[in-house]
């Protein structure tokens, strides 16, 4: 099999051949290794090698497939997970998560781990550790975070589908920047164990960014489920995932907003994306409504959600540091200016923030009542350049002075905090809805800028929405076909 080949396939088209005796594991590892070696030194997606040894005996539905995971909540025992920091990079873990382990069941051949940034607590994928991630659609641009370096990996043509994981945006962000497809499953719905019951209350859930829908329905049939050791027992779907794949999603009600209350002017082509999408399912018989405001109070969301996340990073720090005997300088400055805010919380603020998460999913819950989908960009701007959010000189300095004098709690008193707000939010201020409230989204590559950077669009829906997000998302690619679109690396 020629590379070209290679990259016009999806995993469910490599499986085939796999399963036809046309391609062996070990050709396909070949190749995904050789486009590594040709591009990883450029975009930086790969950070660590895990080792493969494909067979022939390989089953499962995606026996002999090359993949990649995130070195973050995707363990694989004997290896390190560092997740994105200097103070992990070293300490291996025991066993494989349970997600892992459903991979290599399923016969993928995993090969390597990818870059994040520190801790997964960013919208881009930069850490001190590994180095920035670079998009393969334009190296100086971010690929998104926190799963950035899988979705680099996956438009560049390593692998056609990737491990990924989204707290707050870290499938959907990666996957907009990237042209590619990234659903975030509803709460509870994939493993996050056996270390750990759940992460950020639900908040966070395994998946994968891919280039085709059929791969990301049928990755969910893979990866779905509980564990006899986690908080939850989702009920299983009606029908496979991959069989909404052609189906016919009858004529959708679906409600759009693009301003946000902390982006209340997004970029013109966040617009256009938007747009583009509306006429097209309009031409294809759906319904769609430009909402006045937003379904539920995105202020206070935003607010919630960061706090609760500062709070979540300092107690990942101080786990970090018994686990590995580390020290602050083992961390990021900005991974320490958080934590410092979230020690600065008081538990009352804290619970206060958690329990309005309640409050946001009755808001968005009567808003279904109307309507199937919600419908927004999935960034406000196009990809921004690496190092565009990095702190200035004279913050920096401050921040540091306060970090070494462990007054850092003043920090929340000046202009860093706004700085990080928009930082953090104000390019991704449409993902976090979906974490806070355990709902499903996924993100779809159906705009390129003038420019030629991708800029997705984002459909959210109801509990239990996954098989009414993929068959929709279907029904759009086959009218807005993606495929074709190429990274020019």
């Amino acid at each position: 099999m020629r590379f070209d080949e290679y990259r016009s396939l999806d995993a469910t088209g490599l499986a085939e051949l796999v399963a036809a005796k046309q391609v062996t594991a070990a050709e396909l590892l070949e190749l995904a290794t050789e486009r590594a070696a040709a591009v990883n030194p450029r975009i930086n997606a790969i950070v660590r090698d895990v080792p493969a040894r494909p067979t022939d005996d390989l089953s499962g539905p995606f026996a002999g497939v090359p993949f990649l995971i995130k070195d973050l909540a995707q363990d694989y025992a004997g290896l390190p997970s560092s997740n994105g920091s200097r103070s992990l990079q070293h300490v291996p873990v025991a066993e494989h998560s349970t997600i892992v382990s459903r991979w290599l069941d399923a016969g993928l051949v995993i090969f390597g781990k990818t870059n994040l940034p520190e801790f997964g607590a960013k919208g881009i994928s930069e850490p001190q550790l590994w180095g920035p991630a670079r998009n393969p659609w334009d190296l100086d641009r971010t690929p998104g975070g926190s799963s950035g370096g899988s979705a680099a990996a996956v438009a560049a043509g390593i692998v056609p589908c990737a491990g990924a994981n989204d707290g707050g945006g870290s499938i959907r962000i990666p996957a907009a920047c990237c042209g590619l497809v990234g659903l975030k499953p509803g709460r509870g719905l994939t493993p996050m164990g056996p270390t750990s019951g759940e992460s950020m209350h639900g908040s966070a859930v395994q998946g994968v960014v891919s280039r085709s829908v059929r791969d990301t329905a049928a990755m969910l049939d893979v990866i779905a489920g509980g564990e006899p050791f986690g908080p939850y027992s989702p009920a299983p779907a009606a029908a496979p995932y991959a069989s909404a794949i052609g189906r016919d999603p009858g004529s959708l009600r679906i409600g759009v907003r693009v301003p946000a209350a902390i982006t209340p002017h997004p970029h013109r082509e966040a617009y256009a994306a938007v747009e583009k999408t509306v006429a097209m399912l309009t031409e294809l018989g759906h319904h769609v409504e430009e909402l006045p405001q937003a379904p539920f109070d995105d202020a206070a969301l935003a607010r919630d959600f960061l706090l609760t996340w500062f709070v979540y990073l300092a107690w990942e720090v101080d786990e970090a540091k018994r686990v590995s005997g580390a020290g602050d300088d083992a961390f990021e400055r900005d991974t320490l200016i958080m934590a410092a805010l979230g020690r600065a919380t008081s538990s009352v603020a804290y619970v206060d923030a958690v329990q309005r998460r309640h409050e946001h999913t009755r808001r968005l819950s009567t808003f279904f009542e109307s309507y199937d989908l919600l419908l927004t960009p999935t960034l406000a701007t196009p990809p921004p350049r690496i190092g565009e959010f990095d702190l200035p000189v004279a913050l920096q300095r401050g921040a540091d002075l306060l970090l070494k004098t462990r007054t850092a709690k003043l920090l929340r008193y000046t202009k860093i905090v706004d700085d990080m707000v928009d930082n953090n939010l104000g390019w991704v201020p449409y993902t976090q809805l979906a974490n806070i409230t355990g709902r499903p989204a996924i993100t779809l590559p159906l705009h390129w800028t003038a420019d030629g950077l991708p800029l997705g669009v984002q459909f959210v829906a109801p509990l239990t929405g996954e098989s009414l997000l993929l068959t929709l998302a279907a029904q759009l690619e086959q009218a807005l076909p993606w495929a074709d679109r190429v990274a020019p690396i």
